[in-house]
Formats: structure tokens, sequence, C-alpha cells
């Protein structure tokens, strides 16, 4: 099976990087924290590379699952010597469309393919192999990375050119901003109220209301429970990115823009780690 690296092992990596060795891809995975690289290569008998840049000799294609902007492009400048022409590189940090488009460019000259590939479906997607990726850059490089990416997806969609994978993840995250808001004040809505919450979701999931933050998160607000999940600094940086392509293309996100108001006060809260489900927070400690 054709060898792969894997860069950054955070709560999204470890797992997909797992699943590609349980796959049988020969892979090599690098993390800051040499430990966790360890421990992954003792649970999914990989290899481990003491830096990024032995991490990547010789592999077909290299995965990086890192946390903003700065991080890729310096993991990205400090590999490209070491990075086989014809190889690809499949991005799957939420950073932004700009950053995607000038690394796709970059990569180009050395020969090397790059594809955006930010991902949702959060940790339990990751761990089930269940994960959506939306992919930005050239078919072919798409279409060599396809069966890897099915290690750890149900959901793989080519969107478009360089950058639009990046700009698929800020629509995803737009719409779970102002689902999360609504969910948490109807949950609050019906705790005032007096209603039996169980019954309550019951009742609503089955309609028009439903989704999967009601699906998966409402009994977990309701019960003031957000020490799992997508974290709320995490959150913040992907509007960020979705507010700053608004302010580029002209779209108008007033309730986007307000949640991401509100994530601030959780971040006041000391809940920066919360999930984002934390946002009923705002709501209840008023009470």
């Amino acid at each position: 099976m054709q060898p792969v690296a894997f860069l950054g092992l955070g709560v999204m990596g470890y797992p997909m990087a797992g699943h590609l060795a349980k796959k049988g891809y020969d892979v090599t995975v690098y993390n800051r924290t040499i430990e966790k690289a360890e421990n992954w290569a003792k649970k999914y008998k990989g290899a481990v590379a003491v830096n990024p840049w032995n991490a990547v000799k010789g592999a077909d294609v290299i995965f990086l699952c890192l946390g903003d902007d700065p991080d890729v492009e310096f993991i990205v400048d400090d590999v490209y010597g070491e990075v086989k022409k014809g190889a690809v590189i499949v991005d799957h940090t939420t950073a932004s469309p700009s950053l995607a488009k000038k690394l796709h460019k970059v990569l180009a000259d050395g020969d090397i393919g790059f594809v955006d590939a930010p991902v949702s479906g959060g940790q339990a997607g990751a761990e089930n192999g269940k994960l959506s990726v939306m992919c930005g850059g050239d078919e072919p490089h798409v279409a060599a990375v396809r069966p890897a990416m099915e290690s750890y997806s149900a959901r793989i969609v080519h969107v478009g050119p360089s950058g639009h994978g990046q700009l698929c993840k800020a629509v995803n995250q737009i719409c779970i901003a102002g689902v999360l808001q609504g969910l948490s004040e109807g949950v609050h809505f019906a705790t005032r109220a007096g209603l039996d919450i169980d019954r309550v979701l019951e009742a609503i999931s089955g309609g028009a209301a439903q989704s999967w933050q009601m699906e998966n998160r409402a009994k977990t607000m309701s019960a003031d429970e957000f020490d799992f999940g997508f974290a709320v600094d995490w959150m913040r940086k992907d509007l960020r990115i979705a507010l700053s392509e608004a302010r580029n293309n002209g779209a108008r996100l007033p309730l986007t823009a307000l949640v991401d108001q509100f994530y601030a006060d959780v971040q006041a809260m000391d809940g920066g780690r919360w999930d984002t489900s934390s946002l009923i927070r705002r709501l209840t400690d008023i009470d």
C-alpha cells in the first residue's frame, strides 16, 4: 500500500491517521508532542518521525490536520524541499481560502499537488470514520487522494477549484452557528416553561426543527455538560475566517457576527475549551 504521512495528531487527526493505518496504508506520523505520536504508533503499528521533513520523505500523500493558517504555512514551507515531485498535500485544517490558493500556486510550481479539504463531523465523526470532506483543488489531485480519504469519510465532495473547500467549510460553520443559537434558545425556553425536555425533543425531532445538533447536543445542553466536542476557541477561529471572506465578497452575515460575539461571551466565562453547544450558558447564567 502506498506510503502516506500524517502531520498533526489532535482530536481529529489521531483517529483519522488510525483509519488510514487500519486500511493498510504505510503511515508515518508527526506531532509536536512526540509522546502522542509514539502512543499512536503503538496503537496502530505505524512509524513516527521526529520532525516534519522526515515524515514526508517518500510519501505519495501528505495529510495536514493543524490549527490555523500560520501552522499550515510554516509546515508546508518547512517540508517543501523534501516532498517528492508528483506527491499531493491534503490540508484538512480549517484555514483561509486565500492561503489555500497561495499554497496551490506555490506547490504547483514544484510539481506538487494541493487539495484544501476541511472536514465536518467532529471528533465522533473522525473516530467512527464518518466525516464529510469538502475538497477544493484540481480534479486529478482530488481523484488521486480520494481512496485514502475514504478510510475515514462517509462523504467526499469536490466542491470546486482551490479555496472552494475552505469556502464550503465557512458555509458549514455559518449554518451551525445559527442552528446552535436557535437550539440554545429553544432548550432554554422549554426549561423555563417547565416542560419535560426529553418529551419536547421526542416531539420536535421528527419534524422540521430536527438537526444534527438537536439529535446530538440538546440533551447535554439541558444537562449543562460541555466538556467534549468542538471547542468554542476553534469555532471563533472558523467564524473569523467566514466573516473575513464576507467582507471580501460583500455577503451580509448579521446573525453570524452576532453569534460570534456570543461566543466571545462564552470565552469570557472561561469556556474557550467548552463544546460549541455551550452557547446556552449565556442564557442560563443570567438566571
